[in-house]
């Protein structure tokens, strides 16, 4: 009897094709966040469907495009989704896939970062696509490769604090791959790949020391000024290479919320990493970090929600430096003021972030205030100088599991295991 091994696979939080109608689905987001393989995921569900990745030399010449599709009708049958990976090598491609479009055939396509980025693919095609964003795994995500058990409530921060030091990458968690070594080759592929080699850029130390400086400081409010003075480049080199950054999925940046729309595009942002794993193998500062890796992992979540268009994340801060650490609008109103503290035992540190949401609350005009920990979980009725409120005081893995209502969160997916000799 031959043996069988057993490999285990992640159902994905991701959107399904029966919501794109004829779009065409463009899976986006970061190198090796498993883009390919949740687009495969997207095609296998009973329909038919055909695969074809142009990252194989043997198609990277091709010239007559119809001969490759008869040759598909030959391998697949008459499917209706075609699925294109690395489609930067099809000569023409655009044109190809407008005249698939049109001839009714439900398209799924990527693009390697390090030739076309997802938000330059998507520019292509003008309106006729439909995001799908895949990220690192959330914390639901990695929960389902740890344990298919329902764990107590004083397990999840340690698993939490597992996450929060491994990161997200699939590979890492699934792969048991050397995390520093896995992310520092990483980040250089997207710094010297996907940024210096695309933009021409002649001195590439100073892109790699602004990522360095941003990955040992997350959760932290910049200006193009400052961070042109740190790294001694001007503040256009600063925003010109801040885009990059952002654009490759290291970083993402949430504004400072203003009712005015200037006000908000003047004002300093905020700058949080894709992944936790990075501060983790990278950063110099990484023992004095925890507060800020547990707001980084809110952002995180909220980020994932803001992509897919079911809110929008920003900061509150007043004249005085206070500060709020999310606002959450969904349209034109504001759903939750959320403030991260990872310890809250110290009266100076409550009362400082207390203060902070009865004042913001007071300012926009938003009752559900909430105050995310580690591991405390209660209500509390707050007061200062006339402003009453009550303050929902919630352990960080009940927002990160859906756990908590209203929140538009995500459940738990369930791993399933394929075996094969």
């Amino acid at each position: 009897m031959q043996n069988k091994v057993q490999i285990p696979y992640i159902y994905r939080i991701i959107s399904h094709l029966e919501d794109t109608g004829n779009l065409i689905t463009v899976i986006t987001g970061p190198r090796r966040a498993g883009k390919s393989t949740a687009a495969l995921c997207q095609i296998i569900k009973g329909i038919p469907a055909a695969y074809i990745n142009f990252d194989d030399e043997e198609l990277a010449s091709v010239t007559d495009f119809l001969t490759l599709e008869s040759a598909l009708r030959q391998v697949y049958g008459n499917y209706k989704i075609l699925m294109m990976d690395e489609i930067q090598n099809l000569p023409k491609w655009e044109l190809i896939v407008n005249r698939l479009q049109r001839q009714g055939v439900r398209l799924v396509i990527t693009g390697s970062n390090a030739h076309l980025l997802s938000s330059e693919l998507a520019t292509h095609l003008t309106g006729r696509y439909f995001p799908i964003w895949i990220l690192p795994f959330s914390f639901s995500e990695f929960l389902a490769t740890k344990t298919n058990s329902n764990l107590i409530s004083s397990e999840y921060p340690e698993f939490l604090h597992q996450y929060i030091d491994t990161g997200g990458y699939p590979e890492i968690i699934l792969g048991k791959v050397d995390r520093n070594s896995y992310l520092n080759t990483l980040i250089q592929a997207v710094l010297f790949k996907d940024i210096v080699r695309r933009y021409h850029i002649r001195s590439p130390q100073a892109i790699e020391d602004l990522s360095l400086y941003l990955i040992s400081n997350p959760a932290s409010e910049y200006s193009y000024a400052n961070l042109g003075d740190l790294i001694k480049i001007s503040t256009n080199t600063v925003k010109k290479y801040l885009q990059y950054l952002h654009q490759s999925f290291l970083f993402f940046s949430i504004p400072r919320f203003s009712w005015k729309a200037r006000e908000q595009i003047s004002s300093n942002k905020k700058i949080y990493l894709i992944d936790t794993g990075f501060h983790s193998a990278r950063s110099v500062r990484h023992s004095l970090q925890i507060g800020k890796m547990y707001e980084n992992l809110t952002a995180i979540h909220f980020y994932r929600q803001e992509l897919s268009g079911m809110c929008r994340l920003s900061y509150w801060k007043n004249q005085q430096g206070e500060e709020v650490d999310f606002v959450i609008q969904s349209g034109p109103d504001i759903k939750f003021l959320i403030q991260v503290s990872f310890d809250i035992s110290k009266t100076k540190t409550f009362k400082r972030e207390i203060r902070a949401l009865l004042k913001a609350s007071k300012e926009l005009g938003c009752d559900r205030l909430v105050l995310i920990t580690e591991s405390e979980e209660r209500n509390i009725e707050v007061e200062w100088y006339g402003i009453k409120r009550i303050i929902q005081v919630v352990p960080m893995y009940k927002i990160l599991l859906g756990m908590i209502k209203d929140f538009n969160s995500y459940a738990i997916p369930q791993p399933i295991t394929y075996e094969y000799e």
